[in-house]
């Protein structure tokens, strides 16, 4: 491998840990903070000096932090969210925020992969849950899902950088390289329970998209598929909850 290539794969490992955020009251609150690791202050060049915008800037330059002005169409490219944006984003650098890869290294886990789920709300509460469960980490594609943003964040009521989200493409590049750990998919139509189940050294919970559930495809890479019995006639829970109980259950 030359040098050049070796450069562009170190600094595309870099920007790929990389989380931008949004929102002048996001953004307070992450210059605010200490512990979280900024990489560089997005700021529209339209953005009026405000009270926010100032508080913003003073922040910054009390951390020494880079600050850069863009047109605002191009500040809207950077956080991906020109209605909520506000002319301010953020990119943030979390240690817990690692590409999948990272999971061959580790010699056990229980963790819970997310196949689609779409509400940052959910995600948010998941992330919540796994942080305070028996979780050792979160799947997360960055294909069809839903993105770490200021309303997952809320959502998860500051615990997002407690336990590590290991990102990927899609599940089907990550699940067919843990060879070693048995795979499950959470499915209405499964005959196996979770309560009767024996962990394994090292194992994957799958929860699918809010209404369609997991998808065909990633069934097809799971050993098992797993049902939580319920009572009733209630016919399923919301994909949040199911983390919950997924989180919480021991060997």
């Amino acid at each position: 491998m030359n040098q050049d290539s070796q450069e562009y794969k170190n600094k595309k490992a870099f920007f790929d840990k990389l989380i931008t955020l949004y929102g002048r009251n996001v953004v307070v609150e992450v210059l605010q903070d200490d512990s979280i690791e900024v990489h560089k202050l997005h700021l529209a060049k339209s953005n009026k000096p405000d009270g926010a915008i100032n508080k913003i800037m003073q922040l910054a330059k009390k951390r020494n932090i880079e600050i850069t002005y863009h047109e605002k169409n191009a500040l809207s490219r950077i956080s991906k969210n020109a209605k909520q944006d506000q002319g301010v984003a953020i990119d943030i650098f979390s240690k817990t925020y690692q590409s999948a890869e990272a999971i061959k290294d580790l010699q056990s886990y229980k963790l819970i992969a997310l196949d689609g789920v779409q509400n940052p709300q959910n995600l948010g509460m998941i992330i919540r849950s796994c942080a305070a469960g028996n979780v050792d980490g979160i799947i997360l594609p960055k294909k069809n899902s839903a993105k770490i943003s200021p309303l997952v964040i809320k959502a998860s009521a500051g615990t997002l950088f407690k336990i590590p989200i290991y990102f990927c493409n899609t599940l089907e590049d990550v699940l067919p390289q843990l060879n070693e750990a048995k795979i499950y998919a959470l499915s209405l139509e499964a005959k196996n329970s979770i309560y009767d189940l024996t962990l394994e050294k090292k194992s994957v919970f799958i929860l699918g998209n809010e209404s369609e559930g997991v998808s065909k495809e990633v069934i097809s890479l799971c050993n098992d598929s797993l049902i939580i019995p319920m009572n009733r006639g209630v016919e399923s829970l919301n994909v949040a909850v199911t983390a919950s109980l997924i989180a919480f259950m021991r060997s």
